[in-house]
């Protein structure tokens, strides 16, 4: 708060009523040494303020309405006056317009009957009673007052009340000598406190970081985070001591709700930026890691710490700052929860559903994952969706619950990756050079880095209708996709150039047309014999040459 705010309040405060304004719409004279007026607690209430007034300061008489009963030794002049200075500094505006002027009057809300409460929240211990046919500030009130004094004045600023106003009591612009001294003084340890602490942040606490090599996280963090403590403590000290300025309560009353609602706000808003550095911290160690999975989970994982950081900063807000039950409030939400999880049934178990994923860690960013109409690249894990990227380089976003609850195919965790394709060679070529190139293939795949050597399958194994068919079955042990296609692009590049080196031909299909006779060119039909042993001497010859001498 600027200078330039401060003297515009007190502006208002010279055009504000003060209690004696607020208490003159009914005149009560009182000649000295009279009884006051205690039939109601509307005559009760006027006699207190009326007498405590600065022009017509009798705490004498203003001590006849309170109830001394069971204090040793009271002194009652001192007791009567912190009562009013407790009113004052905690902001209670009374206005009599509103205090019921009813002799035998009750309290609904309150079991015991003629009690009349000024205010529950702020005064809780504070109200009157009919003791016979006098209305007083309760004994239990007066017994109270000590201790109220104590927590409205804090940390000793209650001596400021008595030493101030001893340097004058001149009127200047509508306010007292020593209360224009007091802000005076006020505005210089507000300057010297955060010159102070800029100095210990700035220069200090910076330096330190610097020093061990976290200047960036001192600067970015830490900075940002000690500034609004800055803030913080000012308003703190602007709450202990502006109350001892005594103010018009009608404007301290809206000054005190202003710095109330600053207290909780600015806590909220550095515990929000502390989640930055919670976040910053899990960021380091989920780069150490291996799995990508967690680099998504600390964005949501500060989402989260965020949205419930500013849900219970409000609530604080609205409580300290605002005056206000939060308990009808919270209670409502219980019973518009039901309401709200029946409606957003889909929404609660997307997010439970990424829960799950988290938990279950069924892939990585990066990942390429297929279900169904699911068929792409992992990009991003969000509170209701998950984002992937397809092969047409469209962007999908799957709802988490479907996630959770569907048969996912996740290739990245593949240990290996499959190639399996089939090699046609024409039907002339000879099966010595067949049994050659498949030796050659198992060689090129024993020579490749990224192939997995203890299992592969490489032979002759089909008679096709236009070809002989090899089949070539092998495995990659590669992470990535990429990575897949440059390997398979480095083996079929050798599958072709071993091919080029023995002059094996690749079979496609085409047809061949045949004369099965011809003038003066031999038949293309074989000649058979019909002799049945000759074919039983051919078979043994085979035998005795290709198979026995194997075995």
């Amino acid at each position: 708060m600027s200078l330039k705010h401060f003297l515009l309040l007190f502006l208002i405060c010279l055009a504000s009523p003060s209690f004696s304004q607020l208490i003159s719409d009914s005149q009560i004279i009182e000649k000295p040494g009279e009884q006051v007026n205690l039939s109601s607690p509307y005559h009760t209430t006027l006699s207190f303020f009326k007498n405590l007034e600065e022009g017509n300061f009798h705490p004498e008489k203003a001590a006849q309405t309170l109830d001394f009963t069971g204090i040793e030794d009271p002194n009652t002049t001192q007791l009567t006056t912190k009562l009013r200075q407790v009113f004052e500094g905690k902001g209670v505006l009374i206005r009599t317009s509103e205090v019921p002027n009813v002799e035998n009057y009750q309290d609904s809300t309150s079991s015991e009957d003629n009690i009349y409460y000024f205010d529950k929240q702020k005064l809780p211990g504070v109200f009157l009673e009919k003791t016979g046919n006098q209305w007083k500030f309760s004994a239990f009130t007066v017994d109270q007052i000590n201790s109220l004094h104590a927590e409205t004045y804090p940390y000793g600023t209650a001596k400021l009340l008595t030493i101030l106003p001893k340097i004058g009591n001149q009127e200047y612009l509508g306010l007292h000598l020593w209360q224009l001294v007091g802000i005076f003084i006020l505005l210089i340890l507000i300057f010297l406190a955060h010159w102070v602490f800029t100095l210990v942040v700035d220069k200090v606490l910076l330096y330190l970081f610097k020093r061990y090599g976290y200047g960036k996280v001192g600067e970015n963090y830490i900075l940002p985070v000690a500034r609004v403590i800055s803030i913080y403590l000012i308003v703190v000290m602007l709450s202990l001591f502006l109350r001892v300025l005594q103010l018009p309560v009608e404007i301290w009353s809206w000054i005190l709700v202003v710095l109330r609602t600053l207290k909780p706000l600015l806590i909220t808003v550095i515990f929000y930026k502390v989640v930055d550095i919670i976040a910053a911290y899990f960021t380091k160690l989920a780069i150490k890691s291996e799995s990508t999975l967690d680099d998504q989970l600390v964005p949501l994982m500060r989402k989260t710490l965020k949205a419930f950081v500013v849900v219970i900063g409000t609530l604080f807000i609205l409580r300290d700052g605002l005056d206000l039950d939060i308990i009808p409030f919270l209670t409502g939400l219980s019973i518009g929860g039901v309401a709200i999880a029946l409606a957003a049934q889909d929404t609660i178990k997307n997010f439970f559903g990424s829960v799950m994923i988290f938990i279950d860690k069924p892939f990585q960013m990066g990942d390429w994952i297929t279900s169904g109409d699911i068929d792409g690249t992992v990009e991003e894990v969000g509170f209701r969706s998950t984002r992937v990227r397809t092969f047409r380089n469209s962007l999908m976003y799957v709802p988490n619950g479907k996630i959770a609850d569907s048969i996912l195919d996740n290739h990245g965790l593949r240990q290996y990756r499959r190639f399996y394709t089939t090699l046609t060679i024409t039907y002339d070529t000879p099966p010595e050079l067949i049994e050659e190139f498949v030796n050659g293939l198992r060689e090129i795949v024993l020579a490749h880095p990224n192939t997995r050597k203890d299992s592969y399958h490489v032979y002759f194994n089909n008679l096709s209708s236009f070809s002989q068919d090899i089949m070539f079955y092998i495995f990659f042990e590669v992470p990535t996709w990429g990575e897949e296609l440059r390997s398979r692009h480095e083996i079929l590049i050798q599958i072709v150039k071993l091919a080029n080196s023995l002059g094996v031909r690749f079979a496609f299909p085409t047809q061949t047309l045949h004369m099965e006779s011809f003038p003066e060119k031999q038949s293309l039909v074989p000649d058979y014999s019909p002799d049945q042993a000759f074919y039983q001497n051919k078979l043994s010859e085979f035998l005795a040459k290709e198979v026995n001498k194997k075995s």
